[in-house]
């Protein structure tokens, strides 16, 4: 996966490797850890929720992923790093798994191809979710070592019918949860309505 000269390369440690990655994002000097809001890119118009402590612990170790992987922050960047890490488990991160279910159904309608091979390819992977990274540790640590660590250093892995299976049933989740999302707001919309319309 790596043959390609690298962005990140292997020798480059995770402190330098991810404030180059804040700069590449436009994410600003830490990431927008700080930031009271998080913007997200949505047509016709951008979509904002609280930065709460948790989800920054979250994107903390989803940034580390996204440059291990080589994955960008544009729409396709952020279905490939939903794919994967979907299947390799987002552990006990809630915010990380609403918010790539979110981008699993995006890359579902627009980039099936590159979802399909990174939910794949996480599939016989590991990752951050599950033990955590302590930030003291990016200076000592190199991107080399972090690609190790989530067995991402080798050759794309054969696809098995369990793959399939698994991908499968992970597109009807999160169908599913967004037609439940759908159905609440029609709801309260519709409740919202029986209070304005005089009886």
């Amino acid at each position: 996966m790596f043959a390609d000269a690298k962005s990140y390369p292997d020798t480059m440690t995770l402190e330098e490797a991810r404030a180059l990655f804040f700069a590449r994002s436009g994410l600003g000097s830490d990431g927008g850890y700080s930031a009271r809001w998080v913007r997200i890119e949505m047509k016709p118009f951008p979509v904002y929720f609280p930065n709460t402590a948790s989800r920054v612990k979250s994107a903390k170790l989803h940034d580390l992923h996204h440059l291990a992987l080589e994955y960008k922050t544009d729409w396709p960047g952020e279905v490939e790093i939903a794919g994967w890490e979907i299947a390799s488990g987002c552990g006990p991160h809630p915010w990380a798994w609403l918010l790539n279910l979110g981008a699993f159904a995006v890359g579902m309608a627009l980039f099936p191809r590159r979802l399909y091979h990174a939910f794949v390819r996480g599939r016989r992977a590991a990752n951050l979710y599950r033990e955590g990274f302590p930030e003291t540790e990016l200076r000592t640590k190199t991107v080399g070592w972090l690609r190790g660590r989530l067995r991402i250093d080798r050759a794309d892995p054969e696809v098995s019918p369990r793959d399939k299976i698994a991908f499968a049933w992970w597109c009807f989740i999160a169908v599913s949860y967004h037609a439940a999302w759908l159905i609440f707001g029609l709801i309260v919309f519709l409740k919202g309505l029986t209070l304005l319309i005089p009886r």
